[in-house]
């Protein structure tokens, strides 16, 4: 009964039995799940976070890991042993196409580059979807996956846990009492990144790993060399696969005042970068990596009004509030948001924990009514919460980061990767003598079409807003 599909399980019982109901759990036995209150989830990358995810699902009590697919079997490893009866596949395409029958809902936990076109095909196969974040790497794929979600009526959550922690409904909770009136200027910042950027791409070649398909792993990017120490981690820096400090943090830190503020697409954007240099004289010019640090500012509009949307990272921070005491936390320390209002600030770290009106004598002083419901055991209850709402059907229940949610935000973060990238295009220099280029996208703020995901004043950085496929793959 394990590898049948509480779809399939239904309409058996149905066909075979018309007079007869279901039998109910008690009957069953203590502990028992009957096969109509369980989810047979396949899981797509299944090592590291992957891993963890899966854990999560299983520990819901209302779903079964049937089964499990991974590019390398390394990482996939302590997965499989986990969940001996789950079926191990490598290549998601052929689990999808053998398996679709018996799976409910799928888990993307792979590098970001995978994530749109892996999520894709299960929704097409009108399977429910729980996408580690940031949900795409691309905006077009951001918003071709909200869409999609619609258009196949399945359930959707991105992997972004602190959006089911009472932090965010604590602040949206301040904000909609007008503790801290009409905001004007947020900040958000983190200490990533944690590994290389802003270095070239290395020259020597190494051999793949046995246990690891290669090609698999490079799936719509463009074909390459191995290297080492791309894989499991280093990925994050390259802009082939990874998003950099922003796709990593940005949902976990973005997503609070994001919510609090009920934002939709940026208008404007302009960013600057942190330089590397080569020697003692020369920039170093690397456009397939990620920079060492940088700071966006986008504009939205809220209420006819704009609102300033700060993001640093590589050890950028704002200035500290005069309100915060000299010997108090600044968010977490490495990551954290501010929100300044007209009537005053508040302060939160990463996942919207420890949520802070400022001064922080404050936070215990304004007492306001609960609005929000709480989520059982917060963010960590983000994994059941899906689970739940998969085994209720679409539009049951509510979720804390369902796509027509969590493609939003993925595409204001991703418009200050496209600020990023803007910002270091270079062009021979009219005029110059070889090798001397001009930076117009330093110089310029690129003014945003959300609607038609467009920039209306540089169209050389529309090259970002969609990638091309390698042969084999498509949204």
């Amino acid at each position: 009964m394990q590898n049948q599909s509480r779809r399939n399980f239904l309409k058996t019982t149905a066909l075979a039995a018309t007079a007869f109901t279901i039998v109910p759990r008690h009957i069953l036995g203590k502990g028992f799940v009957a096969p109509s209150d369980t989810l047979y989830v396949a899981g797509i990358g299944v090592g590291g976070k992957g891993e963890s995810d899966i854990a999560a699902f299983a520990k819901s009590g209302k779903a079964t890991i049937s089964y499990l697919c991974d590019v390398d079997d390394r990482r996939a490893a302590k997965t499989v042993a986990n969940f001996p009866k789950a079926k191990y596949y490598k290549d998601y395409r052929k689990m999808l196409e053998a398996e679709h029958k018996s799976i409910d809902a799928v888990s993307v936990s792979t590098p970001d580059h995978m994530h749109a076109v892996q999520a894709m095909a299960a929704m097409q196969l009108g399977k429910h979807v729980y996408v580690q974040k940031p949900l795409t790497h691309d905006i077009f794929e951001a918003r071709a996956l909200t869409e999609a979600a619609k258009k196949y009526k399945v359930v959707t959550q991105m992997g972004n846990q602190g959006a089911s922690g009472d932090g965010v409904r604590q602040m949206r909770e301040w904000y909609d009492a007008g503790t801290i009136g009409e905001v004007s200027t947020v900040y958000c910042w983190t200490n990533r990144p944690v590994w290389p950027q802003g270095i070239p791409w290395t020259d020597k070649k190494a051999e793949v790993p046995k246990e690891l398909d290669w090609d698999l792993w490079l799936g719509t990017a463009p074909k390459k060399e191995y290297i080492e120490k791309l894989v499991p981690f280093n990925w994050r820096g390259w802009w082939d696969y990874g998003t950099g400090a922003l796709g990593d943090m940005g949902c976990h830190i973005i997503e609070p005042p994001f919510r609090v503020l009920g934002l939709g697409y940026p208008t404007e954007v302009e960013c600057s970068v942190g330089s590397v240099y080569v020697d003692e004289f020369k920039r170093g010019y690397f456009p397939d990596s990620c920079p060492p640090s940088s700071h966006v500012i986008m504009t939205f509009i809220k209420n006819s009004k704009p609102v300033k949307f700060h993001w640093m990272d590589g050890g950028i921070q704002p200035e500290r509030p005069e309100e915060l005491g000299p010997n108090e936390m600044m968010g977490d320390g490495g990551n954290g948001v501010i929100m300044i209002g007209t009537k005053g600030k508040m302060m939160c770290s990463t996942y919207g924990i420890n949520p802070q009106l400022l001064p922080t004598s404050r936070t215990k002083e304004v007492n306001v009514p609960q609005t929000y419901k709480r989520i059982v055991d917060g963010a960590n209850g983000h994994y059941a919460q899906w689970v739940e709402a998969c085994l209720a059907g679409y539009g049951k229940t509510e979720l804390s980061s369902p796509f027509d949610v969590a493609g939003p935000i993925t595409e204001a973060l991703l418009m200050g990767n496209l600020a990023i990238r803007s910002y270091d295009i270079r062009k021979p220099r009219v005029g110059g003598t070889e090798g001397q280029f001009d930076y117009p996208g330093r110089f310029i703020k690129l003014v945003w079409d959300g609607p038609n995901m467009k920039i209306t004043n540089f169209d050389d950085a529309n090259q970002f807003v969609k990638r091309t496929y390698s042969e084999g793959y498509k949204l």
